[in-house]
């Protein structure tokens, strides 16, 4: 589990940005900047089903891999406080809507420049955009309302037009003209995800984290231990912690990287598109849940539902997954849609709960028959977590080409949280367990599992249960380096994933060989820490 540091910086009188046309300012507002090489885009596909045999249509961003690349993006100066951070809005664009870049610094200038991140040669980034932008120091964060949100009201710097981009997954790096440096993310989204396999990044768990300006979900301004006075809603409006990039870097970069390298038909969204786009799944081969993916409003659950029950394939790559339900709504003081996150972790503290049960910001599983196991097959089990992930079925279809044995474990990739398998209930059956993890939580024996399942449309559903797996395609996590046989491991295990997704409904290619009963799993928790 990630603990973000808190870091104050400058912001200031607020602006909102609209999705369609950008507002006249007052605030310094660049050049447009110059674009940098962006290729020209072809249609998207059309809307099919998952399991339509038709040829996917080619788009942008199928002719990025094999570009050249650059590791330009990385940050080598980390910036001081208040010397430069930033944020945009919105967090996802289709591709030639306009973005606002927020921009806060102490330097005279700032140069931004944009890259798109993926299967390039020579290195993971490709210069799309830059500008020049003046230095303006804001005022500081403010913390807003009974829900104790920070938030910034900031000018822009500039308004991005993002015109010719390929759809993807996209850094800003900000250099101040004194040195330091800053990375804003933010996603260009598929136009449709028909034919393709959906890469979906978990914007509000990365929300959740965020103690930029001192609170999030987790901790309020007396730091980790401060659990009374955390935020009970947290805002976009505002940076990720220095040096920007936050989980980004450990998720969506070497997992966007790797499926472009293999050529996998990809699709870019973040989960607030599913918030507020109804028809943002149909026709989709593959839904992947990269990385942390811990808050979930009930419609993102109900449209990956949906999306399953029509047979698209889906992959949920973490741990801790689907465990806290919250509302996405419009932002303060006027800023854009899906620009807060809502989450009070009690019934008793939501004042939506009194009126509307199901609305409760609370975990899914404290509602009877909403546990997240009936769609990812787990629910939550540790924190802190630190053991190796073990194969049980070594001739499981996703393990083809890797070499492995039963009972061979790879260490650290379980960690630092783990969800688990409870038979009985809601919990799909039949399953096939195909990594069955012993280890010790807060000093009582538990396991761990890795699992697939399949459902009646034909869509598979696989769940690695290792909030690891994305960084060890890096081969190094923030909390250190996994081996080389690990990295080979996961790599090979993404690919054969990802490009069976790609063909389709898996069910029928890719049988379940049932053996959770050979495993005995007790049916009722016994093991339960909170997060």
């Amino acid at each position: 589990m990630a603990v973000l540091v808190a870091l104050l910086l400058a912001s200031g009188a607020g602006w909102a940005l609209d999705r369609r046309t950008p507002p006249a300012t007052s605030g310094p507002v660049a050049s447009p900047g110059v674009p940098l090489g962006a290729p020209t885009a072809h249609e998207p596909a059309s809307p099919q089903s998952p399991s339509s045999s038709r040829t996917t249509t080619l788009s942008a961003e199928d002719g990025e891999p094999g570009r050249p690349g650059t590791e330009d993006w990385a940050v080598t100066v980390p910036p001081k406080p208040g010397e430069v951070a930033g944020y945009t809005d919105p967090a996802s664009v289709r591709p030639g809507q306009q973005v606002g870049l927020f921009v806060s610094s102490s330097a005279s200038t700032v140069t931004a420049t944009a890259y798109r991140i993926g299967g390039y040669v020579g290195g993971r980034g490709r210069p799309v955009w830059q500008a020049t932008l003046t230095g303006s120091q804001q005022p500081p964060p403010q913390v807003s309302g009974s829900t104790r949100t920070v938030v910034v009201r900031w000018q822009p710097a500039t308004t991005i037009s993002t015109s010719g981009w390929p759809a993807g997954f996209y850094l800003i790096k900000l250099t101040a003209s004194s040195g330091g440096q800053w990375q804003v993310p933010f996603v260009v989204r598929s136009p449709s995800t028909a034919g393709r396999v959906a890469l979906v990044l978990p914007l509000t768990t990365w929300q959740a984290y965020n103690d930029w300006g001192g609170l999030s979900l987790y901790h309020g301004a007396g730091g980790r231990t401060d659990f009374a006075g955390r935020s009970y809603a947290v805002s976009f409006d505002r940076p990720y912690p220095s040096p920007g990039a936050g989980e980004f870097l450990y998720s969506a970069l070497p997992m966007v990287a790797a499926a472009e390298k293999d050529h996998v038909p990809l699709a870019y969204l973040a989960n607030t598109d599913l918030q507020s786009d109804p028809s943002v799944l149909i026709g989709a081969r593959g839904y992947v849940s990269v990385g942390h993916d811990e808050y979930w409003t009930p419609l993102m659950r109900q449209r990956v539902t949906d999306a399953r029950d029509a047979g698209t394939n889906l992959l949920i790559t973490g741990a801790n997954a689907m465990n806290w339900r919250v509302r996405v709504s419009d932002g303060l003081f006027g800023s854009g849609p899906d620009r807060l996150v809502t989450g009070y972790k009690s019934a008793a503290l939501d004042p939506e709960a009194g009126h509307d049960p199901a609305a409760a910001t609370t975990h899914f599983h404290d509602t009877p028959g909403e546990g997240q196991q009936s769609l990812i097959g787990t629910v939550y089990e540790c924190f802190p977590v630190e053991a190796a992930w073990t194969v049980t079925t070594p001739t499981w279809w996703g393990f083809a080409g890797t070499g492995v044995k039963a009972g061979e474990g790879f260490a650290h990739l379980m960690g630092v949280e783990a969800d688990r398998v409870y038979p009985g209930g809601t919990t799909p059956s039949p399953m096939q367990i195909i990594a069955n993890v012993p280890y010790s939580c807060h000093g009582k024996p538990t396991t761990g599992q890795a699992l697939y399942y399949t459902v009646p449309s034909g869509a598979g559903v696989v769940n690695l249960n290792s909030l690891r797996w994305t960084c060890a395609l890096d081969a190094g996590c923030r909390d250190g380096e996994m081996s080389a046989r690990t990295n080979e491991f996961v790599t090979t295990v993404t690919r054969n994933l990802l490009q069976q997704s790609a063909k389709g409904p898996l069910a029928q290619r890719m049988p379940v060989k049932e053996n959770l009963d050979s495993l005995h799993l007790p049916e009722m928790r016994q093991v339960y820490t909170d997060s």
